[in-house]
């Protein structure tokens, strides 16, 4: 298992939405989210096609 950094003031905003959703932790919550995002783009076929994409999401610039 990997793990991932977040700034505290945004780990503690995760886990008062995990806890409000009903998730048994921040962990599980983090990865349903970025699940559910991926799969959004991984229908794509082509990098250039992810990264319009991402792009289009505000995740890259």
């Amino acid at each position: 298992m990997a793990k991932v950094k977040l700034e505290n003031e945004l780990f503690d905003r995760v886990k008062k939405f995990a806890e409000v959703a009903g998730y048994s932790s921040a962990e599980e919550f983090i990865a349903h989210i970025l699940e559910k995002e991926l799969s959004s783009v991984d229908e794509t076929d082509s990098d250039d096609e992810i990264k319009k994409r991402l792009q289009g999401l505000g995740y890259l610039s």
